[in-house]
């Protein structure tokens, strides 16, 4: 079965490659999806472009394992040399956009659930969910679909690792910040200029150091990314506008982190977009992550973001293909990787299940 398989999620991936499903205009790969599902005889279904199915032997009571990736995409970068949309090989990579993040892993995680479909006395109920909108964080993605899921006790979420054993995952916070000062003529005396102001806000950013580090993912990172002020060459202007991306790791809440930097940031203002993307972890000696271990697999913590980040349950991040490919230009994918992917996850859920 798992002979038959591998080619049928290559042309499965192959199709979502070639059909352009950029976050939020996910309708046609969920269709081609729902397609793949049909041809293998799995009932599923839909919420806005998300598709899910629950294995056929599914028992209340039993704990749940989700199996979790996304058919969403960035837009392509403009270094593209290669037609993101034209999927295919060449010496033995499979290019395309999406490719690598995180089709690879969509498909590979779909072969392994109609694996396990219809054998009965599994210790786990099993739902998988090919996911919208991952890309965008949107509204529309993973996180609308948990109010309607059963309970879930623990999920694997597919990304690019090499197929190494993602144990932990850094939250993200953005943060707002405004720097005032007194709004002038540029030709007069003014020793309250916003944008000189905000000299000693971002020394004071490159140095902060927060306490706690953790064994996994290491410390907090705090990353000032963007500057605004100013709209005329004579005018000083009143405030000077910064954006703050925080990687935060498993040892604080996107909270405690907010409350921080309000109470010790120079900013006249620090105000964070949303607080929803917290930091996920799987304990090492989870079940999961011991099978992972006795089959050759080692652990680290991620500093990307994914669909954990919504997830209340322990989760392990686990996908065939590699991060640093991810939004890069000729996106690809090995087909080996996919084909041992495949295996890799079946073997490592034949000793859970």
């Amino acid at each position: 079965m798992i002979d038959q398989l591998k080619p049928s999620a290559i042309a499965l991936l192959e199709q979502l490659i070639s059909t352009p499903s950029f976050s939020s205009e996910e309708d046609r790969t969920a269709a081609h999806i729902e397609n793949w599902l049909r041809s293998n005889s799995i009932p599923f279904k839909r919420k806005d472009n998300n598709v899910y199915a629950f294995n056929k032997h599914f028992k209340e009571g039993k704990p749940t394992l989700l199996l979790n990736s996304h058919h969403d995409t960035v837009r392509p970068n403009t270094a593209y040399t290669k037609d993101p949309f034209d999927a295919h090989i060449e010496d033995g990579k499979l290019y395309g956009l999406g490719s690598n993040d995180a089709g690879g892993c969509l498909v590979s995680l779909l072969a392994t659930f109609v694996y396990f479909y219809d054998k009965p006395d599994l210790n786990y109920n099993l739902v998988i969910v090919a996911s919208a909108e991952e890309e965008s964080s949107g509204d529309k993605g993973l996180n609308s679909m948990l109010p309607i899921l059963p309970h879930i006790d623990v999920a694997i979420v597919g990304e690019p690792t090499l197929m190494q054993l993602a144990i932990a995952e850094k939250g993200l916070v953005v943060f707002d910040a405004v720097v005032r000062g007194t709004p002038s003529h540029a030709a007069h005396p003014n020793d309250n200029n916003s944008i000189y102001n905000t000299i000693r806000v971002l020394e004071w950013f490159r140095d902060y150091r927060l306490e706690k580090v953790s064994e996994v993912l290491g410390p907090v990172k705090l990353t000032v990314t963007q500057i605004n002020a100013g709209k005329q060459h004579n005018v000083v202007p009143a405030d000077t506008n910064l954006v703050i991306d925080v990687r935060v790791n498993d040892k604080y809440t996107n909270q405690e982190i907010a409350d921080l930097l309000r109470a010790e940031s120079p900013c006249d203002v620090i105000t964070p977009r949303s607080l929803r993307l917290n930091s996920s972890s799987i304990p090492k000696d989870h079940p999961l992550v011991q099978a992972g271990i006795a089959l050759g697999r080692e652990t680290y913590g991620s500093p990307t973001l994914s669909d954990q980040a919504v997830l209340t349950c322990p989760s392990l991040k686990l996908g065939p293909g590699d991060s640093t490919r991810s939004h890069s230009a000729n996106e690809y994918i090995y087909v080996r990787e996919i084909e041992e992917g495949i295996e890799l996850y079946i073997k490592l859920m034949e000793k859970v299940l």
